[in-house]
């Protein structure tokens, strides 16, 4: 089986739960295919998993380590810079996550991706005001880009500049309309502005997921 046939089956144990046999799969892909991005990076998030659920430092120690492999083959591997900076969080060291994502912000500035990343790194850490400046930051190398423009309109949102943010919620539908949270925000703050009896109503409904989890590649 060729890497990029055993990387697929990894990922689809991965997503039963099968970490053990995904982790045989990525390393075989490695072996076959030193160079391979994706592969370091699914072995990273395999070990990253493992290390969380049996809270292994061994396991948190090899995730760590290959993320940054991945990122010697692909220097602009966004899913790898996400999982890695959500790994140095999770371990307290929230200014080295921070230095990761600048880094990368300062060396890659024709692509909206490292800004992204470090708006939800402020965002997570309660700074709303420069998550916001960095996803302008990221919409001006990119306007129509859906993440970013979901992004923006849920801190908008959570501000209370409610207009804008059903302005930056439809033009993410216009880009990517596979996006039901979108769209059920959207649906809510219609529904506020409506002028029935129910517009006094805070605009309600599920809330947002903005910001994707890495998914395996």
């Amino acid at each position: 089986m060729s890497a990029r046939g055993l990387n697929a089956q990894g990922v689809r144990q991965f997503e039963q739960a099968q970490y053990e046999q995904a982790i045989q799969q990525f390393q075989q892909a490695i072996y076959d295919d030193p160079a391979n991005a994706d592969a370091h990076y699914n072995l990273a998030s395999a070990y990253h998993r493992l290390g969380t659920l049996n809270k292994s430092e061994s396991y948190l120690r090899q995730a760590e380590q290959y993320y940054h492999m991945c990122l010697d083959r692909n220097a602009n591997h966004h899913q790898c810079y996400r999982g890695l900076a959500v790994l140095l969080v999770e371990q307290d060291r929230k200014d080295e996550a921070f230095r990761l994502l600048e880094g990368w912000a300062d060396r890659v500035t024709t692509s909206p991706e490292p800004k992204i990343e470090l708006a939800r790194l402020y965002q997570e850490h309660g700074n709303r005001k420069e998550a916001k400046r960095q996803l302008i930051e990221a919409l001006r190398t990119d306007p129509n880009h859906p993440r970013a423009l979901a992004a923006l309109g849920k801190i908008r949102e959570d501000m209370g500049e409610l207009s804008q943010a059903l302005t930056d919620y439809q033009r993410s539908l216009w880009k990517d309309r596979f996006q039901p949270e979108v769209s059920a925000r959207v649906a809510a703050l219609q529904s506020a502005f409506s002028p029935s009896p129910l517009a006094a109503t805070p605009p309600g409904g599920p809330p947002i997921v903005t910001w994707d989890t890495p998914t395996l590649r």
